[in-house]
């Protein structure tokens, strides 16, 4: 997508008192504090999306045995990663976190517990998007963990029971890849997809867009394309949420929708 072409995306986001809802491919850190081709779509699009009171991130990269919400003042930032340059690991991302609204969060989830987390912070699929989106840090955050035990249909029916807090001036932002193997990645320069990383990638969208979320929940019995696309499936669990969240007759429009080193999807998700 042409980043002129983001303003259609985003034209009425405003008019509506429900904040956006997104799920955006994050992919590699470096692209935190690379100026590239993913990352200037990330700055136009915080750029033209409306301010919310605070942010809810469900990241990959919080996993944890039961669900966690964190509820501290002033979140610290995770580099949950290694062998990157000494750059990545000196950023940070200094946005207040938001306590209130993660009891808010507890409160609205009456079937199923959520714990309170005074320990987290921002791991990288939180801030490496984040200062791109909203490089000010002014903006209250906050995140909840994906308990990895649990099957889809728990991650899918638990954001509908919170779906609210879309109506309450907290953005929803899912981050994953809809591909992620990074057991086959390709640094070549200008490497091509794999053409099974294209067919999944183009399975999602297809019922993506005819709102077939119970087709996307039952990803697995793609079988062997499924096992390509995700070994394991921290990074697709955060598109559960997404689906969860999203409202009745939501569309969704698409922004970076392409693969980086040939086995990452960084296909990403406005839904209005």
């Amino acid at each position: 997508m042409k980043l002129h072409e983001l303003k259609n995306i985003t034209d009425d986001l405003s008019a509506s008192d429900r904040m956006p809802l997104l799920f955006v491919g994050h992919g590699n850190p470096m692209n935190a504090i690379e100026e590239n081709r993913f990352s200037t779509v990330w700055k136009e699009v915080g750029e033209q999306l409306p301010r919310p009171q605070a942010i809810l991130s469900i990241s990959a990269h919080w996993l944890t045995r039961g669900t966690r919400v964190l509820a501290v003042e002033h979140p610290k930032t995770i580099h949950d990663f290694g062998g990157f340059p000494e750059e990545l690991f000196a950023q940070q991302y200094p946005a207040p976190g938001a306590p209130e609204l993660a009891k808010e969060t507890q409160r609205l989830s009456t079937s199923h517990h959520i714990s309170l987390d005074d320990d987290w912070g921002f791991d990288h699929g939180t801030w490496s998007v984040l200062k791109k989106m909203i490089p000010n840090a002014d903006i209250p955050v906050f995140q909840l963990s994906i308990d990895y035990s649990k099957p889809m249909e728990y991650h899918f029916a638990l954001a509908q029971e919170i779906q609210s807090l879309r109506n309450k001036g907290v953005m929803i932002i899912g981050s994953g890849n809809i591909v992620h193997n990074l057991r086959v990645v390709n640094f070549k320069q200008n490497a091509k997809p794999y053409d099974w990383a294209i067919e999944f990638d183009a399975k999602i969208k297809q019922w993506l867009e005819n709102g077939d979320s119970k087709s996307i929940l039952d990803f697995q019995k793609l079988g062997a394309l499924s096992q390509l696309a995700h070994p394991t499936y921290d990074h697709f669990l955060p598109l559960m949420y997404v689906l969860g969240f999203q409202y009745q007759n939501e569309i969704p429009a698409f922004f970076n929708d392409d693969f980086d080193m040939s086995s990452v999807s960084m296909r990403s998700i406005i839904y209005q």
